[in-house]
């Protein structure tokens, strides 16, 4: 009997549920600054980066053909499953986190602390890649102004093979979080503006790549069949990941009930169209089988002597990876705010500056974590890492939705998932279906990750937890 009393009251404490109205009270600090347009251009910011300028290109050689558009279709409707049920709990649950605090508060404590744990492997993990990936392509731009830049600083700590440490991925994450210190309106008016540029940049390839199609090469439209259309969805879809950064922002937008749900499927909508639209006109303009190569815009640009739309278009690479590791780290530095204000990790990283109305202390941790991992660690093994976070936490938050609508102490009067419970239950069976598809390695070092956590979930967390201090 003693011991059913115990396994009791552990499942009790892991299962208590964080109060919805302690996290409207402890998020009121920061600033609510941000609109609907400026969730917008969040949104496409993380989601649009390098890959559309390569994705479309190489997966229409490999596996879709012309047909890499409905792909992409396919693809968006996978994600929108789970854009619609992110969309309910930031339009009912209007706090900083994201997942993270919506695991809190509708399964409980540990659920929200493994959500974080995912979370925090994807953020992280994803920034300090495509950090990586700024710094080669900066080298890159550079070399073709004649700039040589010694290799010592190019790359990840390597001795045997001449780096040391990769020095431009190290300073544009740190050139990033000095902007963000500046606080949201500063740090948001500059990610539009990039933002709004990078659009301007694809929309160019777009209109100057239309004088230049030829409609037999979409013929035949799909060479390999449905089956390649579905397994082009399946790869294409890790290129809408990132739009749930949005709602990390919730406790900093005015009227969240509203203006969330337009910036989760709002993005979703502009992502599908411009990926379709780059889709359509780069296949239009060469034939798929030529493009299973490392920039295959480029390439097209090229191939009709626009050589100064291909130069026009490494720097629209540069500006897509800006925007996507500005909404990142942002993302990142609110998440490890929420837990820190929760107490699961000291509680000094929930603090609030109040000049800028930032969390400065968790936003110095992550970007004292991400410089390093960027600067130092070669991430190459890793960043299929970034997609069991992500699933993880869609799934969960898709499932969410069938508790969520379950309280009555929580009301919401904005969107809802249509079709419940039919459709959040579908979405979380898609994505336990793309987690299948991972493979066995990728798996084996998440399981070390998540049980990390778990040790340092029972060895600090639990006995610091708000919930477990509060009388």
């Amino acid at each position: 009997m003693q011991s059913t009393t115990m396994v009791n009251r552990l499942v009790g404490r892991l299962t208590k549920k964080e109060s919805l109205d302690r996290y409207l009270d402890k998020d009121s600090l920061l600033e609510k600054s941000m609109n609907a347009k400026d969730l917008l251009l969040l949104g496409v910011g993380t989601v649009i980066g390098t890959g559309i300028f390569i994705l479309p290109g190489t997966v229409a050689a490999l596996y879709s053909g012309p047909g890499i558009i409905i792909s992409f279709v396919l693809a968006a409707l996978v994600c929108a499953t789970a854009a619609m049920c992110y969309a309910e709990f930031s339009s009912a649950l209007p706090v900083a986190g994201s997942a993270y605090s919506y695991g809190n508060i509708v399964f409980g404590e540990f659920v929200g602390w493994v959500i974080g744990w995912a979370l925090i492997l994807e953020y992280m993990l994803s920034v300090a890649a495509v950090s990586t990936g700024w710094s080669a392509y900066l080298i890159s731009f550079l070399k073709g102004f004649g700039i040589n830049v010694p290799k010592a600083i190019t790359g990840s700590f390597d001795p045997a093979h001449g780096t040391y440490i990769n020095i431009f991925a190290v300073l544009i994450v740190l050139a990033i979080s000095l902007l963000l210190t500046q606080g949201v309106k500063t740090s948001t008016r500059i990610n539009n503006i990039i933002v709004i540029a990078k659009i301007v940049i694809i929309l160019l390839f777009v209109v100057v790549g239309l004088f230049y199609v030829k409609p037999g090469n979409w013929t035949p439209f799909a060479p390999y069949g449905s089956h390649g259309i579905m397994r082009g969805a399946s790869l294409v879809f890790y290129a809408y990941l990132g739009f749930d950064c949005v709602s990390a922002s919730a406790a900093e937008v005015k009227n969240p009930k509203r203006n969330m749900p337009i910036g989760i499927i709002g993005t979703l909508i502009i992502c599908t169209l411009l990926y379709m639209a780059v889709a359509a006109v780069l296949t239009g303009m060469v034939s798929y089988t030529k493009l299973n190569v490392a920039a295959p815009v480029s390439y097209a640009l090229q191939i009709v002597n626009q050589n100064w739309v291909a130069g026009v278009i490494s720097v629209g690479a540069l500006a897509g990876m800006f925007t996507m590791m500005l909404s990142m780290i942002y993302s990142s530095s609110r998440l490890i705010y929420s837990i820190g204000r929760d107490g699961l990790l000291p509680k000094k990283l929930g603090k609030i500056n109040m000049k800028h109305q930032v969390p400065s202390h968790s936003l110095a941790a992550v970007t004292i974590v991400i410089a390093i991992m960027g600067g130092l660690v070669s991430l190459d093994r890793l960043t299929e890492l970034v997609n069991i976070g992500t699933l993880i936490a869609f799934t969960m938050m898709s499932l969410g939705v069938l508790p969520l609508r379950k309280r009555k102490d929580i009301e919401n009067t904005g969107f809802k998932v249509p079709f419940y419970p039919v459709l959040p239950i579908i979405s979380a069976g898609l994505c336990i279906w793309m987690l299948v598809q991972l493979p066995l390695d990728t798996w084996i070092v998440s399981l070390v990750w998540f049980a990390l956590g778990v040790i340092l979930y029972a060895s600090y967390g639990v006995w610091h937890s708000q919930l477990h201090t509060e009388k």
